[in-house]
């Protein structure tokens, strides 16, 4: 025993601490810009989250009369975007310029089969009216 006493002692000698250098005065940044890294990746991220607020056009009688005679399209769209999200996907997406949109939830429908009851889902719905001379092709999109 007296001797792993003996080792572990030279462990515990104290360490001299290295002396501080004198801090170097930073660098003046007037009439420079500035350019922080961290905001890059937050609007790549921001563009992601848009993408994804669209999830596909929804396109029925109504609305195809909706497009020809007021320039109002309308989409599916994921239930907890807001018409800023909407409109802000829009443009990113299509490149158009949107003057107003119109967001309506859907409930779900109560449906059976056999002796199953069952329910459809909840979906919300997105309008959004182009400024004057907008169009978007759905077409075009697809191929590209």
């Amino acid at each position: 025993m007296s001797a792993a006493k003996k080792e572990a002692a030279p462990k515990a000698e104290k360490v001299e601490k290295a002396a501080k250098a004198p801090k170097a005065k930073a660098a003046s940044t007037k009439g420079k810009k500035v350019v922080d890294i961290k905001d890059a990746p937050a609007k790549v991220a921001s563009q992601e989250k848009l993408i994804a607020v669209l999830l596909a056009p929804h396109i029925t009688e109504k609305t195809s009369l909706a497009m020809q005679n007021t320039n109002t399209y309308s989409f599916r769209v994921r239930r907890d975007a807001t018409k800023p999200d909407v409109k802000a996907a829009v443009e990113l997406m299509f490149g158009v310029k949107v003057a107003k949109v119109a967001v309506v939830n859907e409930t779900g429908k109560s449906r059976r089969f056999g002796k199953l009851q069952g329910r459809t889902q909840d979906i919300k719905k997105a309008y959004v009216r182009l400024a004057p001379g907008q169009t978007i092709d759905y077409e075009a999109k697809l191929k590209a």
